[in-house]
């Protein structure tokens, strides 16, 4: 096994009791070798959200078919799985974007790498009151999610819809702050899962594809979306993600390149409602693309 960092066992209790998060050394295919303190490092360890999606088992399939051996480590909580990798309790994980990434290795002092692109998930503005983006009134109000990675892309969604502007064009850091009087409408930022909600009250409401399907509506249906294939989108692709000293290790690399077989894709589409826009950008443009996000959360 190759992983510069000899991988731990589970040991922290929600690890456990759950596997025990949209979001992974072995040079042998997962199996033999043993740790320093002389237990089998056994199948490389995946840190995802929904373990329990058929996605994941299309890819298990496709992995022991390469004769890769893995463990699906299913996180309930978002805050645990880049610590969790970053001190050997996982060899990879796949649940986040770029841009919540680059909030993790800022805020935490760390240095985690993107090794594979997985895909981006459009973002869309809903109404049940409205029509059309023309039908929003002046002074409407649009209900947004609260938290920093989303608010930002909420609002340059906005932007491009022609609802609001923002200081300077916006940014992937923008906040509430940021839009400008002379914007159409206002926003309320308000918790993610509370958006679809909003819709009794508000214009209309930016809703993350987790909750569409939940809150009874279709993709089809938002007024408007970001395009997935724009520059603007890039610190939304969702990402595999390894220690730094194991961005190069084979094995792990051959994981990300497994998402993008025919069987993972097709089940990857069908669990998304169809939504997902596979991407494939290489692991230099996207440790690229986080240095540039990561220089801006530091200069803002």
């Amino acid at each position: 096994m190759s992983f510069s960092t000899t991988r731990k066992r589970l040991t922290w209790t929600a690890i456990a009791a759950t596997a025990a998060l949209t979001l992974t050394a072995c040079g042998g295919g997962g199996t033999g070798g043993s740790s320093a303190d002389g237990d089998d490092e056994g199948p490389i360890r995946i840190g995802v959200v929904g373990a329990s999606d058929d996605k994941w088992a299309v890819f298990q399939e496709q992995a022991e078919a390469e004769g890769i051996e893995i463990e699906l480590v299913d996180l309930q909580d978002y805050t645990q799985a880049n610590p969790a990798l970053s001190q050997g309790e996982l060899d990879v994980n796949q649940f986040q974007h770029l841009q919540f990434l680059a909030g993790y290795n800022v805020d935490a002092g760390d240095d985690l790498q993107p090794i594979g692109a997985t895909a981006v998930y459009p973002l869309g503005l809903y109404s049940t009151k409205h029509a059309s983006l023309e039908d929003i009134p002046e002074g409407g109000q649009v209900a947004v999610p609260n938290d920093p990675t989303n608010l930002a892309r909420a609002l340059l969604v906005l932007q491009d819809a022609g609802l609001v502007e923002l200081e300077d064009g916006g940014s992937s850091i923008s906040t509430e702050l940021d839009v400008l009087p002379s914007s159409k409408v206002t926003v309320t930022p308000v918790a993610a899962e509370q958006t679809p909600i909003q819709l009794q009250s508000v214009d209309a409401s930016i809703i993350n594809n987790d909750f569409v399907e939940d809150a009874g509506l279709k993709p089809e249906e938002a007024l408007f979306q970001d395009d997935p294939d724009s520059d603007a989108a890039k610190p939304y692709i969702n990402v595999w993600v390894a220690r730094a000293e194991d961005k190069d290790d084979e094995t792990l690399l051959k994981l990300a390149e497994i998402s993008h077989s025919p069987e993972v894709v097709k089940a990857e589409k069908k669990a998304s409602g169809g939504t997902a826009v596979i991407k494939e950008n290489s692991p230099a443009e996207l440790q690229e693309i986080l240095a540039g996000i990561e220089a801006d959360i530091r200069n803002s």
